[in-house]
């Protein structure tokens, strides 16, 4: 899919045909959409094919006066009721005619830098450099957007998993783990990204740039450590989890011991009647009955001395 976008009083306004100095959004493009981006602004064509390999790392590149930033971004992906992230490329094309973005799919990111055009930070595509920031600031916002998310879910899926021991809730947490994973490894690629902009090989920056880009910085790495804090926490929820799981199976298995030595003694007792041979007892009427009382008063002697030792 393809959009065009041009600035209008620090705003993203949407057209019908591409302007100077537009925005090219390429959304999971066509092979047309991608002739039509190299036939009208001269984009190199490995430029926008390199963000739509999905293993593609965060990078900085410039070849024939053309800049390409690849950024990663956040991916929610549902499957049934569990909710699990993952990260996509983002290739961010800039020309001297215009800003192109290359995604494989749809994302939010692209909703949010049209919304926060003009609030967050005035749009002028002539100037590259505050789209720049605006879509690297929407970006790490969303991080941390979907960071608080998972954190949430962590209670409910913790509270879930104590209370039912099922598998589902095991498979929910493990999503989460993953999914941070995914977004710590794209932070750190994202934040490698934002320094090596920061050092003014690739832009002109200004004083004014140079404290936004450190602001946008401290945004990100705030986003990976709440990243690592969660997975720490995820972990520790997993060892807690095996432990109690294991010390539940040592309670059964104890509780199943004693009580099979308990219910051993009239078993043993009445095996030993059961046999066809001359025994105590066995001409008196009251027999039965007595063997019975001597069996329940072991039991329950034994069942009382397993009581004192907690076996029970």
């Amino acid at each position: 899919m393809l959009r065009i976008y041009c600035s209008e009083n620090g705003f993203l306004l949407p057209a019908e045909e591409a302007c100077p100095q537009s925005w090219l959004i390429l959304t999971a493009p066509s092979e047309e959409e991608l002739r039509f981006a190299e036939r009208r602004f001269g984009i190199l064509p490995e430029f926008l094919r390199y963000p739509l390999d999905e293993e593609e790392r965060p990078r900085v590149e410039v070849e024939e006066k053309q800049l390409l930033i690849i950024f990663h971004v956040p991916d929610p992906r549902h499957q049934g009721d569990i909710l699990r992230y993952e990260t996509v490329p983002l290739g961010i094309i800039v020309t001297e005619k215009a800003v192109v973005t290359v995604c494989l799919k749809e994302n939010l990111v692209f909703e949010e830098v049209i919304s926060q055009a003009g609030r967050f930070l005035p749009v002028d595509l002539a100037r590259p450099t505050t789209f720049l920031f605006l879509l690297f600031y929407c970006v790490t916002n969303l991080f941390l957007r979907y960071l608080r998310l998972m954190d949430r879910l962590i209670d409910d899926y913790e509270r879930e998993l104590y209370r039912s021991f099922r598998n589902r809730e095991l498979v929910k947490i493990l999503s989460l783990e993953k999914s941070l994973v995914y977004f710590n490894t794209a932070l750190r690629g994202n934040d490698v990204v934002l320094s090596r902009i920061q050092s003014g090989r690739y832009l002109r920056l200004s004083e004014e740039d140079l404290e936004l880009l450190e602001d946008i910085q401290i945004e990100n790495r705030q986003a990976i450590e709440m990243a690592k804090i969660y997975s720490d926490i995820l972990t520790g929820t997993m060892d807690a989890y095996a432990s109690i799981i294991g010390n539940n199976l040592n309670v059964v298995m104890k509780f199943l011991t004693a009580l099979a030595i308990v219910l051993a003694i009239p078993t043993v007792i009445s095996s030993l009647y059961g046999m066809n041979v001359r025994l105590p007892f066995q001409e008196n009427p009251h027999a039965f009955w007595g063997i019975l009382l001597v069996s329940f008063g072991l039991s329950v002697l034994v069942t009382g001395y397993f009581i004192k030792k907690r076996l029970f």
